[in-house]
């Protein structure tokens, strides 16, 4: 597996991800189409989640603010609103 390339994703409105918790490290990898968190964090108390949004939005060049969980807060499966800034 290879570092993800998250440049189609760049002007997306919504990202749906596969999270893996308590992984050896965090990384960010696209297989088949699909994106894939693996974060070192637990699931617990919304940890994993805060760990999942801080590595997608500096993947994705935005600011963690700009990340909403709009699906998927117990889930593997989530799905992230990006709220990009009007210039």
């Amino acid at each position: 597996m290879t570092e993800a390339d998250l440049s189609n994703w760049a002007t997306a409105q919504e990202i749906t991800v596969r999270v893996t918790p308590k992984a050896s490290r965090n990384r960010i990898t696209v297989e088949a189409g699909q994106v894939w968190v693996y974060v070192t964090t637990v699931p617990e108390g919304g940890k994993a989640n805060a760990a999942v949004q801080k590595l997608l939005a500096k993947a994705l060049g935005v600011a963690k603010s700009q990340l909403t969980l709009v699906r998927g807060q117990t889930s593997r499966d989530k799905t992230f609103k990006i709220v990009r800034s009007q210039d």
